[in-house]
């Protein structure tokens, strides 16, 4: 039981991880639009190639093991074709820059509100407050992809809101590992 809660705490680190640098990224676009959107584009696509390579390596590694929290096939593939697209298209990226956003924070979400379930079905407390942050999340994501005349910088500060909101739910489940056993 020890190692699958090793297992669990190494992916909200990863997860974590991931949100730290799309805050980061937030930031730079908030303070600095339009100037470093083509390099922006070209470093986002790199980290989610690195990203997506490091979970379908995660995820053949502990196929089937694991099931319960292991979404990194699908998570691994979503990533490399985000970081590929993001990478080819890096001259017209202000134009579907807010739509590859708004999708992954709109699939992070609905991940989040499955495990949110899950934590309901193990009478686990906080499944409501990770609910709770699951559904912001996706309401940033819908924001993101659907709102058509919004500014760089707006993307830049739900960017940040998104990853602040998913290191918390992230800590939350890191806190209840222990009792999903």
């Amino acid at each position: 039981m020890e190692n699958i809660e090793k297992i669990f705490k190494k992916t909200g680190w990863a997860s974590i991880l991931t949100s730290v640098v799309f805050a980061i990224l937030g930031l730079i676009l908030a303070f600095y639009p339009g100037t470093t959107l083509k390099v922006i584009s070209c470093i986002l696509g790199i980290i989610f190639i690195v990203i997506g390579i490091f979970k379908l390596v995660n995820y053949f590694l502990a196929k089937g093991k694991y099931d319960f929290y292991n979404y990194d096939l699908i998570f691994g593939l979503m990533a490399v074709v985000i970081g590929i697209v993001t990478i080819i298209f890096k001259d017209t990226i202000e134009s579907i820059f807010r739509i590859i956003i708004g999708i992954w924070i709109i699939y992070s979400s609905l991940i989040r509100m499955s495990a949110s379930f899950k934590l309901k079905t193990m009478k686990i407390d906080a499944w409501m407050y990770s609910l709770i942050l699951a559904l912001l999340m996706l309401a940033c994501g819908i924001f993101i992809t659907f709102k058509s005349g919004s500014i760089v910088i707006a993307i830049g500060v739900v960017m940040i809101v998104y990853s602040i909101i998913d290191i918390i739910e992230d800590v939350i489940f890191m806190k209840n590992v222990k009792d999903i056993f």
